[in-house]
């Protein structure tokens, strides 16, 4: 197991003015740090891959699907416009050096919708995640799904829901991507929930039901770390 933290932490958007933020992580005697490729037109490969080297560090990243990149929209044209964004995530990931990416990579993040989510909005989904999917396999890099709470997503807010839509995939390289933060709002059990990722577990946000030090609030880290 490696220990991380999310450049949000100190940042709420990514460009080389933040480089400096990967020696801090090391620094604080961490294993990585989580680069988000919202802005993805901002993201300098070449640039972040020379840092992690010069520092001999380690990185991953994640992103979320806005509007004009939801692969499940009914809109074909945005829905290849979402696959060729995850493409490019993809690239980026693997041109910095780095192995894995996740997020809220399935749908628009807080979309919202007057019922719930039909069979075909799961079908978009798996179908434009799979051509990711394939795509990474091509570069060696896993991508993940991460279950976040109803407030941000109508489609994936557990790590069952999560499986589901691997399975639908089906395609080796994509995994599940935790979050006790979302955890605590949609799951009935921190443990259960780990557990059920088994093997296809690939990352893991810690942190408290505020989002704050884990420790201080009401998740249940016994249950979590006896999963693990």
């Amino acid at each position: 197991m490696k220990l991380g933290i999310h450049a949000y932490a100190w940042c709420k958007e990514w460009d080389n003015t933040q480089l400096h933020l990967i020696e801090r992580a090391k620094n604080l005697g961490l294993d990585f740090i989580e680069i988000p490729l919202m802005l993805i037109d901002r993201y300098d490969s070449e640039a972040v891959k020379e840092r992690l080297d010069e520092l001999k560090f380690e990185g991953c990243t994640s992103t979320v699907l806005f509007e004009d990149t939801d692969i499940t929209s009914s809109d074909s044209d945005i829905r290849k416009n979402g696959v060729e964004y995850l493409k490019k995530c993809i690239k980026a990931t693997h041109d910095s050096g780095m192995k894995n990416f996740s997020g809220v990579i399935y749908s628009q993040h807080i979309k919202q919708l007057d019922q719930k989510p039909s069979e075909q909005d799961y079908k978009w989904s798996a179908d434009c995640l799979r051509q990711a999917a394939d795509y990474a396999g091509d570069f060696g890099v896993s991508i993940g799904i991460e279950p976040v709470n109803r407030y941000e997503t109508y489609l994936i807010n557990t790590c069952e829901q999560a499986r589901m839509l691997k399975d639908m995939i089906g395609r080796d390289n994509v995994m599940i991507h935790l979050d006790t933060y979302h955890m605590n709002i949609e799951e009935k059990s921190f443990y259960d929930a780990t557990i059920l990722a088994g093997k296809d577990l690939m990352h893991y946000h810690l942190c408290e039901n505020d989002r704050g030090i884990p420790g201080t609030g009401l998740v249940n880290w016994d249950d979590i770390f006896r999963a693990l």
